[in-house]
């Protein structure tokens, strides 16, 4: 354990053995469901999600921490890259996006146009032979990629393009790397986790030109790149929490592309190239509702780590700092509140999932619930392959935060196989729910045309009414934040 691990946890330590003496005779909250390390866990993140009654530290503060490199030892392989822009004067990508963006708005919008970047990903695959704190030896980015595609383990050409989650400001590959190991453990074959831009320094839509563009250049590669060109039915997109919003966005962006054009192409490093559709996408604990309008943000808090809404809030409640607020200043960390309910920003929002590739979604009775099971549903129906999954009384992004679960094991290798399958098997692939109980991870069969808990209807008042509050509050008080710390 670090010493920002026990700064952390040091004054929580008498709360944290009261909880511990009261679970143990069965009276905590959720015994009946959580085990000790759940619960403990649980607590601790609420702990440090709310600011433990301290004033909220600066937006850039928390970044920061949050993008710290660990490291890497243990079972992991990792070789980084950088994956080069197109010339400023090619326009072919940057057009293809800002197109869709203005097609798919209802009503005004407002955003800037942001140019292309390079940007890093991580290649990391599975090393099995390591020991648990072996690092990495000291060799060459080539060589640990070469390494890394030479690995037994690696039987499948499954490529697992990924985006990590942390409320599209937070978190890095870096932090992801024991997801994006696993993943690649479990589906046989290997991941690119993309290191995008983070808001409020990069808002919409700079994330998803980079999603575009590193997904066009796994496809397409410029010589000297440590890849090979890669069929687009060997990737499949995954992402947990804001990457699983990035992953659907990215999706929807490529379907969208397709409704208007029976064979998209783009202008991409000085030639005509083709945007296919990915051999499927996955989600763990999807942010699909940026406005955060759905009723289980309220209803669910008993299972879930993460902080109530406040539709009113203006973010002015955050320090000023070199980062925020923005200049000019903005509404959301994120976007404009203008694109709250635009599809590409909520994927909530996206009326029509018909010809995807299948989709996996997993959740658990999460403040991010409904918006999931609205969008596996509304897919379903459309006739699009979907697995569902949902973990009773689990918090967002379990499988991930607390590994030692039974059911996060579980949830992992479903993961796993909808990705290999998917690329390997696609045929195979066929619509199936399943509900998974806390205790003993019994399993029940849902019919996932019938798993949503929002109307569609119900669904656009929600989220409209919320961004009216949210534009209402702005109005009011967003010209009193404070002006950026230069």
């Amino acid at each position: 354990m670090d010493l920002a691990a026990v700064k952390l946890l040091a004054p929580q330590i008498p709360s944290l053995a009261n909880t511990a003496v009261w679970h143990t005779f069965g009276m905590t909250p959720n015994g009946d469901k959580w085990d000790l390390r759940t619960t403990l866990t649980i607590q601790v993140l609420r702990s440090f999600m709310s600011g433990g009654g301290k004033k909220p530290s600066s937006i850039g503060k928390v970044q920061a921490a949050t993008l710290k490199d660990p490291g890497v030892k243990g079972k992991t392989w990792v070789a980084g890259a950088t994956i080069p822009a197109p010339k400023e004067s090619e326009e072919g990508l940057r057009e293809a996006v800002f197109g869709a963006v203005d097609a798919m708005a209802e009503g005004e919008v407002q955003y800037t146009k942001p140019g292309l970047v390079d940007t890093e990903v991580e290649w990391t695959g599975y090393r099995s032979e390591a020991g648990a704190n072996e690092v990495m030896p000291d060799i060459s980015e080539q060589e640990r990629y070469a390494k890394l595609m030479a690995e037994p383990t690696r039987t499948s050409d499954t490529t697992v393009l990924y985006f990590h989650g942390g409320a599209y400001y937070l978190c890095d590959p870096a932090s992801h790397r024991a997801v994006t190991s696993r993943l690649a453990k479990e589906c046989n074959g290997r991941v690119c986790s993309v290191r995008y831009r983070l808001a409020p320094q990069a808002a919409f839509p700079a994330q998803l030109l980079d999603a575009l563009m590193v997904y066009l250049s796994l496809i397409h590669p410029l010589p000297g790149s440590l890849h090979t060109a890669i069929p687009a039915s060997q990737i499949v997109f995954g992402g947990d929490s804001a990457g699983g919003n990035l992953v659907f966005a990215l999706l929807q962006l490529l379907l969208q592309l397709h409704r208007t054009s029976a064979k998209p192409q783009v202008l991409f490093h000085g030639r005509k190239v083709d945007i296919p559709l990915p051999a499927g996408a996955s989600a763990n604990s999807g942010w699909f509702d940026i406005a955060r309008a759905m009723p289980s943000i309220a209803t669910n808090t008993k299972y879930d780590y993460l902080p109530p809404v406040n539709h009113d809030d203006t973010l002015s409640r955050f320090p000023a700092d070199n980062v925020w607020p923005t200049s000019p200043p903005r509404g959301d960390l994120f976007c404009d509140l203008s694109l709250l309910d635009h599809p590409l920003v909520s994927p909530l929002l996206a009326a029509d999932w018909s010809g995807s590739p299948p989709l996996w979604f997993v959740t658990g009775e999460e403040c991010l619930t409904d918006e999931d099971t609205v969008v596996a549903a509304r897919a379903a129906k459309q006739g699009v392959q979907v697995w569902w999954e949902q973990y009773e009384a689990m918090p967002h992004c379990f499988g991930m935060l607390i590994p030692t679960l039974a059911n996060s094991g579980r949830c992992m290798r479903s993961w796993g196989e909808f990705c290999r399958k998917a690329v390997e098997a696609p045929r195979e692939v066929q619509t199936k729910g399943v509900w998974v109980s806390a205790k003993g991870g019994v399993e029940k069969e849902v019919k996932v045309q019938d798993v949503a808990t929002v109307e569609d209807e119900e669904v656009r008042r929600l989220v409209k009414d919320a961004k009216e509050r949210r534009l209402k509050g702005w109005e009011k008080e967003g010209k009193g934040m404070p002006k950026p710390a230069l």
